[in-house]
């Protein structure tokens, strides 16, 4: 049995590694409130994370993008239109959050 290849394959450790670096800011951000920090130095972290959250998940839409969706469009008939459709949600997911 063959598995799917996703659009973050060929850099997945890089992808790993910016994970681990938001998943820091969050221990970082519950060691703040652990250690009782203002107020507005922990909004300040809060924005940083979702900053960095966020631009992982546009370099993760443009993977999908490159690679997946063009591969369905490429191929066409309902899969591509489940590709497309899937992609508009995600990017109007992102847009709302």
């Amino acid at each position: 049995m063959e598995s799917a290849m996703v659009g973050y394959t060929n850099n997945k450790d890089d992808v790993l590694k910016r994970l681990r670096r938001i998943e820091g800011q969050i221990r970082g951000l519950q060691r703040m409130v652990e250690n009782d920090t203002y107020c507005i130095d922990v909004l300040t972290q809060v924005s940083a994370s979702t900053r960095a959250l966020q631009s992982f998940a546009l370099q993760l839409l443009e993977e999908h993008l490159a690679h997946c969706v063009s591969r369905a469009v490429a191929e066409g008939g309902d899969e591509a239109v489940l590709k497309l459709k899937e992609a508009n949600d995600a990017i109007a997911r992102l847009v709302r959050s």
